[in-house]
């Protein structure tokens, strides 16, 4: 899953961006309002997390403008705006959450999960297909009960084929997914987490769709 971070202040962009990359998504992060509707231009992100008060655009100019053209992915607000009618302006813009800063890095990760479960169409915590198992609020992945050592990677990789567990992803919507702004991404890098991937679940857990890209096996 990839994510977008607007906020201009860099104590607490930080944490947040760590916090996110260590629960294994990738994440981009705009600095201002301009910034962050050039990124949003991309249409490449599952959810945006964003602050209101940004240089050279509002947070809801901003969110307003996005939905506007169609933007769908969630939005989660975050802002030391904590007046009842800002929260309700953020919400009628299109927010689906709104946290009031300082606010728990901890509680902040779950939300992330719990609306990207709902954009995914899932309720459960948990997403099962056949013999695999995974739970995102744990970074815990099974294989007929036993406990899989997958590296974040790995772990990305797998939490996007089974949250979609039909789709073909092509290896650019792959690599959108596992990697953000400035890293490196070679030729080969998806067919290498693939290939690697494929060592500890199972040759035949993940289909080759040739000349598309991968998905899961059908459950029988």
């Amino acid at each position: 899953m990839r994510l977008l971070l607007v906020e201009d202040d860099e104590m607490i962009g930080e944490p947040v961006v760590e916090t996110m990359r260590r629960a294994g998504y990738a994440i981009d992060w705009a600095h201002d309002g301009r910034e962050a509707e050039l990124s949003l231009d991309n249409d490449v992100y599952d959810l945006v997390l964003l602050d209101l008060g940004l240089p050279k655009a509002d947070g809801i100019d901003v969110l307003n403008r996005y939905r506007r053209r169609g933007g769908s992915a969630p939005v989660i607000i975050l802002t030391a705006r904590d007046a009842v009618e800002s929260r309700i302006v953020g919400l009628d813009a299109g927010a689906d959450d709104y946290l009031v800063k300082p606010f728990d890095l901890d509680e902040l990760a779950a939300r992330v999960r719990a609306l990207l479960r709902r954009r995914t169409g899932h309720t459960n915590p948990v997403y099962s297909h056949g013999d695999l198992t995974l739970n995102p609020a744990t970074h815990e992945a099974t294989l007929n009960g036993e406990l899989l050592s997958l590296v974040p990677r790995e772990f990305s990789l797998l939490q996007a084929l089974i949250e979609e567990p039909m789709r073909v992803f092509t290896r650019p919507e792959l690599e959108e997914k596992l990697y953000g702004w400035g890293e490196e991404v070679g030729s080969n890098t998806i067919e290498v987490h693939v290939h690697s991937l494929r060592r500890k679940i199972g040759a035949d857990q993940i289909v080759t769709v040739r000349g598309v890209g991968y998905r899961l096996k059908r459950c029988e």
